[in-house]
């Protein structure tokens, strides 16, 4: 018995000691847990962490950004935790930029402050930053939230101008050889458009912050073309998409940057292997320029001609070359017929890489003068703009042209897995409810009956 007994109290003791360790054990774990924190996202496009492009726009912007969201109360009873899903989704962007505010009025208890506001929806968010603010309604994902922080932050408020009525890519066009779709994102990132008419005004307008000349397909008059090489001359930026070497009544302009573009196009039959034509061609490396700095994103183009510019000491241009492609390919000097392969002819073909794009700039009164002309129009076509970083390039493009350097990044990508589509059919539903409820009810009874049976086996034991 007294045996017994002592092992008895040995055992107490032991599991007393066991118990006590594994209550200092959890509090030890709490207190780390709550002192580092560590997360893995892994879902596609790591929708749950900012993307790089977010987290480069939240690092340039000076000052405290202020959300007021007007929402009703939620009803918890009824699963609606609106206020929470807001608050979780901004934590994101106040880990890299904690002086971001949110604060929550309801529009039933504050109507006439809605009023004011100008609020239309229960859960609309109003976004001030730096004295301009912006309106935007749920839902809403990071990156609708962060191009709206770009139009805050944007400090060039002047129009981008394009030139049209020449058979030009048009910036609002709907057809595939048209750029519409470059144009929307532009719009969704706080640009503003003009289309001035050369035919009626006496100049090309110097308020505006760039013009766009997209592949025009028929000469532009000499009173025209005489306006535009004003405009140049007079510290005008400039964006000149190229499809090949026919200025179409803009030589002058062309002369006065020291523009040559190739009427030979950009051959590369290592794109078959992308699944592409051999008329297609994708960048090989990128030179050293604001536009393309930290640039890893892969674009294409289709049909390129080479571009070189020559700067000169009457004008004063600084040439940078920005997009060399097809290392493997060349630039062919006599087209292929019909359904036969080209080949290189080291007599007549120029081989690659191929540069097909050049920046200039020069100090011109206290703002300078930037230009850029890519000998491609096809890589901004609605066709061809959602191809890898064409759209990221573009932007890039517009945004040093516009003086708006710091607002060069990496756009955030567009989430795909955010919603999952059922098909309405009697099996596709049956399935879509079987593991619905599997994972809420069957799964966790088998467990627990198998604890159970399994709890009983080993007390026999």
């Amino acid at each position: 018995m007294k045996i017994n007994s002592k092992l008895r109290l040995q055992i107490l003791i032991q599991n007393s000691f066991f118990v006590v360790l594994f209550i200092v054990l959890v509090f030890l774990l709490g207190f780390l847990a709550n002192q580092y924190k560590y997360s893995k996202d892994i879902t596609q496009a790591n929708r749950n962490t900012l993307t790089t492009g977010s987290i480069n726009i939240l690092k340039q912007m000076k000052g405290p950004i202020t959300l007021t969201v007007f929402a009703s109360k939620d009803d918890v009873n009824n699963g609606d935790t609106f206020r929470q899903g807001i608050i979780n989704f901004m934590t994101r962007y106040q880990r890299t930029k904690p002086d971001i505010n949110i604060k929550f009025i309801s529009p039933i208890e504050e109507p006439k402050l809605a009023q004011e506001m100008g609020i239309k929806v229960d859960g609309e968010v109003v976004v001030e930053y730096q004295k301009r603010s912006e309106h935007i309604n749920p839902p809403f994902a990071e990156q609708e939230m962060t191009n709206l922080f770009m139009r805050l932050s944007r400090t060039n408020q002047q129009a981008v101008m394009y030139l049209d009525g020449h058979g030009e890519r048009n910036l609002i066009g709907l057809k595939n050889n048209d750029v519409g779709e470059f144009g929307k994102q532009l719009e969704s990132k706080g640009f503003k458009f003009a289309n001035p008419n050369l035919a009626v005004e006496s100049e090309v307008p110097l308020n505006g912050s760039m013009l766009v000349i997209a592949s025009p397909q028929k000469n532009i008059p000499a009173v025209e073309a005489k306006k535009i090489k004003k405009f140049l001359e007079s510290g005008g930026n400039l964006l000149w998409l190229l499809d090949d070497n026919n200025f179409h009544g803009l030589e002058e302009a062309a002369s006065y940057l020291g523009l040559t573009v190739s009427n030979e196009h950009v051959v590369d039959p290592t794109a078959k292997v992308e699944g592409a034509d051999e008329n297609v061609s994708f960048a090989s490396s990128y030179g050293v320029h604001a536009i393309t700095k930290n640039f890893m994103l892969r674009t294409l183009f289709s049909n390129a001609h080479e571009v070189s510019a020559k700067g000169t000491l009457d004008n004063g241009w600084e040439v940078s070359k920005l997009i060399e492609v097809s290392p493997n390919g060349w630039l062919e000097s006599s087209p292929s017929k019909a359904n036969q392969k080209s080949t290189f002819d080291k007599n007549k073909d120029k081989p690659g890489p191929i540069n097909i794009a050049v920046a200039l700039q020069r100090t011109y009164g206290k703002k300078g003068q930037r230009v850029v002309v890519v000998g491609n129009g096809n890589f901004l076509s609605n066709t061809f703009i959602t191809t890898g970083g064409n759209l990221d390039l573009g932007i890039n493009m517009i945004n040093w042209l516009s003086g708006d350097d710091n607002l060069i990044s990496i756009q955030p990508m567009p989430l795909k897995d955010v919603n999952v589509t059922i098909p309405n059919d009697n099996t596709s539903v049956l399935i879509a409810w079987t593991v619905f409820h599997s994972f809420q009810y069957f799964i966790p009874i088998i467990i627990f009956v198998l604890g159970i049976f399994f709890w009983f086996k080993r007390r026999k034991a």
